[in-house]
């Protein structure tokens, strides 16, 4: 048995307007710099999904969403612990995204969010999103 490795808690925003869906791209400063993302963040103590997302959007992009149907829950080990990204449809209902923490933003139709280099957690909500708004399956 290793160490107990720290669990990081999650949760992501699948925004998505018009057909196109909403991606931001890490800074070069922190962890994973270039890759791209949904945007969230942590859940601090006391809060739920929902509020935690809102809270993070609001934060991060200055602007508000209305958190809907959950796209899935994925945990993906990093060196510095294991993050649990639990990510969510939402949509815009007041401002539109402003970066204030990240290098890039782009609204992409979801046949091709998978051209991003996106960050391993956020990798199985790509697929699910791109399967769900394009009616692919891979049956």
């Amino acid at each position: 048995m290793g160490p107990v490795r720290r669990m990081i808690e999650v949760v992501g925003a699948v925004i998505v307007r018009d057909g196109l869906v909403y991606c931001v791209q890490r800074g070069p400063g922190g962890s994973l710099p270039g890759m791209w993302e949904f945007p969230g963040g942590k859940i601090e103590p006391g809060e739920d999904e929902i509020t935690a997302l809102s809270r993070e959007i609001q934060e991060e992009l200055l602007c508000e969403v209305k958190v809907g149907n959950k796209v899935v829950t994925t945990a993906h080990d990093y060196e510095f612990g294991t993050v649990r990204l639990t990510t969510f449809y939402c949509d815009l209902i007041a401002g539109e995204p402003s970066l204030t923490e990240h290098a890039a933003e782009l609204w992409l139709h979801p046949a091709h969010l998978a051209d991003l280099a996106w960050a391993p957690a956020d990798v199985p909500a790509v697929e699910e999103v791109v399967r769900h708004l394009t009616g692919a399956t891979n049956d």
